[in-house]
């Protein structure tokens, strides 16, 4: 058992993308349909809207055009010359819209934001903020990895002067927004108070926790959704609608000295008043904004984007909350939006001029609220989240700014998601309650309908028409039919293919062009390791068990009965583990019968559950002693299983 290889999400999904570009067989270019589709999208959108090319490019002040961030061994982490195709105009063979997304993401560099508040942007897929106190730095979300971190100091150092870095502030629990902080901080210098590590009330459990249950499926999932083995370009990934791609180095995380825990709190750091505003349960479980108000700056977070975020994320992950988050930004207006003359955020651009700022306020709010209210009107009336995603849409008045179009987040996948935080999966029809396994359907469905050619040839004349949903449809059942069929595949392929080059949503493009490659070259990638030693460090005891819990197979677990108990001197902490009934459970406290007592430092045993080490060795430093049965560690150890990081999506 592979203890830490957690794959947590978005982290897992960032190390893969140096790895393995240009696999499969080549992208074929756009068919008249899709230039047809893409043509009428243009048509409809307001180019005459610039206003975002001037607010990305303001206060530019140097970048590191040409270069390549490394690792210390020698592996890429970040090329900035990856994304200098996106010139010109839009081509056949993407959404004109994400085309001029793409193109001002891709904007990198250090830009002035107001008088002593700096960004680097287009480092990442997230900004990393500089506040100048009187004497040093306060940092904001220093990016995923401690790479890409360091470069962006480096830059600013360069650029600013050499200052030391005061405290970190993490404004919510996505790794984007904490993994590089050892780029910048050292440990010692927070241990000894020279640094503060500052973040929202319940960061820490969320930071480690949110994807790690389910991150196995999450990871690989985040593969498609990220485009991490698609190859950069026209017919491949240009963005992932917030950011331009995910750097691919260290990952770390430092837990916070201090947690804000209630809107209107206040902290005075070295010279600089910052204000906090609570936002739970929004973009991420634990998340903050902050207000300066010295200088009539407001931090929004990820809760304000140039996009519509995610309800439902489609790597995996709990539903969020539509309706919290437009009352979050509506109590952002109600607090700073007569006090705010600036306005940053955790991606994107900033915002200048109180009209300016409450304009955007007002309509993305709206844009969040208007899709709560309306799915959930719909749902009233008997409507199904598929029935909702195929009639809702934003009014004129908000669907015409830029911002609130579906680069990240659709209207189409996040009322689904409305309809399944509040209906869950069933959808009221009876035949919904038991349906066939997606094999067993598609084999029917394909006899039903003639057999293999006869659904070829009808998915080849859908396809040929350019009805590229029907298409998919038709060759999905073929294709878990029958696998094997490579006629099924490639017309599949080609159909993914297309519906990629006409989505406006950055992660739709990447899931349907990842699957399009997988068909074609055969090839399934897995999760790199994600999170690392910190992650598991930072993780709770309880969390770990749970994960060893959801990785017991109950065969290998069959008529096992042991009972372990566990003393972690290091932490004061005494747990008893037990499996029986095919189930492994931890309960507090030291068992009054069990089969073996272990006693020692959490991280010899983490060693030893890991496969780091083994345990006779490690008893035999002294790292861990064992009282009783030595084998009964192993018994529980041997009942588990790791997941394949590379399971089949688009076969079965």
């Amino acid at each position: 058992m592979k203890m830490w290889k957690l794959g947590c999400g978005l982290a897992g999904a960032m190390l893969w993308a140096a790895a393995a570009q240009g696999e499969g067989a080549a992208p074929k270019p756009a068919t008249p349909a899709t230039i047809a589709a893409n043509a009428a999208m243009a048509a409809g959108l307001p180019f005459e809207d610039v206003r975002d090319f001037d607010l990305s490019s303001r206060g530019f002040i140097a970048d590191l055009a040409g270069q390549k961030i490394m690792t210390d061994d020698g592996k890429l982490v970040w090329d900035f010359t990856a994304y200098d195709f996106l010139k010109g105009p839009a081509p056949a063979t993407v959404n004109p819209s994400l085309w001029r997304q793409a193109g001002l993401l891709a904007r990198h560099g250090l830009f002035k934001v107001a008088d002593h508040i700096y960004q680097v942007r287009g480092f990442d897929i997230s900004n990393i903020t500089f506040i100048e106190g009187k004497t040093g730095w306060i940092v904001i979300d220093p990016l995923i990895s401690t790479e890409m971190a360091k470069a962006a100091y480096g830059l600013v150092s360069k650029q600013l002067g050499e200052k030391p870095i005061h405290a970190v502030i993490y404004t919510h629990s996505h790794v984007d927004h904490y993994g590089g902080v050892r780029g910048i901080v050292e440990q010692a210098d927070v241990d000894t108070g020279k640094v503060k590590v500052i973040a929202p009330h319940g960061f820490l459990e969320h930071a480690v926790s949110e994807n790690v249950i389910a991150g196995n499926a999450m990871g690989r999932r985040a593969t498609f959704m990220y485009g991490s083995f698609l190859t950069r370009g026209d017919q491949g990934q240009l963005s992932t609608g917030i950011g331009p791609g995910l750097s691919t180095g260290t990952v770390t995380i430092i837990p916070p000295t201090d947690e804000i825990t209630t809107t209107g709190q206040r902290m005075a750091i070295d010279g600089v008043t910052l204000e906090f505003q609570m936002t739970p349960g929004t973009e991420a479980p634990s998340e903050m904004n902050i207000y300066l108000p010295e200088w009539r700056a407001l931090c929004l977070a990820e809760n304000a984007n140039a996009s519509m975020h995610n309800i439902l994320t489609l790597r995996g992950a709990l539903v969020r909350d539509a309706k919290a988050w437009a009352d979050y930004l509506g109590e952002s207006i109600r607090l700073y939006g007569d006090r705010a003359d600036v306005m940053f955020t955790s991606h994107f651009w900033p915002r200048w001029g109180g009209p300016e700022i409450n304009d955007f306020l007002v309509k993305h709010r709206d844009a969040y609220r208007y899709l709560h209210d309306q799915s959930v009107r719909l749902m009233n009336e008997g409507l199904t989240g598929e029935e909702i995603a195929e009639v809702i849409a934003l009014p004129p008045v908000l669907a015409r700014e830029w911002y609130n179009h579906g680069y990240y987040g659709t209207m189409r996948h996040n009322s689904k998601a409305v309809y399944q935080r509040y209906m869950g999966w069933y959808d009221g029809n009876p035949s919904s309650l038991d349906p066939l396994p997606p094999v067993d359907a598609a084999r029917r469905y394909v006899e039903a309908m003639g057999g293999a050619d006869a659904v070829l040839a009808k998915g080849q004349a859908a396809f040929d028409k350019g009805d590229y949903r029907w298409a998919a449809e038709l060759l999905k059942h073929l294709v878990f039919a029958a696998p094997e069929n490579e006629k099924a595949r490639a017309v599949l392929a080609d159909t993914w293919e297309q519906l990629g080059y006409q989505a406006e949503s950055a992660p739709w493009r990447n899931i349907y062009l990842s699957g399009a490659s997988e068909l074609r070259s055969g090839e399934r990638h897995a999760m790199g390791q994600a999170g690392g030693i910190d992650t598991v460090r930072s993780m709770p005891t309880g969390l770990l068990f749970d994960l060893m819990a959801v990785r017991l197979d109950p065969a290998r677990a069959a008529d096992k009965d042991v009972t372990l108990n566990l003393v972690f001197t290091d932490r004061d902490e005494k747990h008893h583990l037990v499996l029986r009934n095919s189930v492994l459970t931890r309960e507090p406290g030291l068992a009054g019968k069990a089969a073996a007592t272990i006693t020692g430092k959490r991280s010899a045993f983490l060693m030893v559950i890991s496969g780091m080490a083994k345990m006779k060795d490690v008893v035999a430093s002294g790292g861990l002693a064992v009282e009783g049965d030595p084998a009964a560690l192993a018994t529980i150890l041997g009942s588990l299983e790791a997941p394949p990081g590379d399971f089949a999506i688009v076969t079965p």
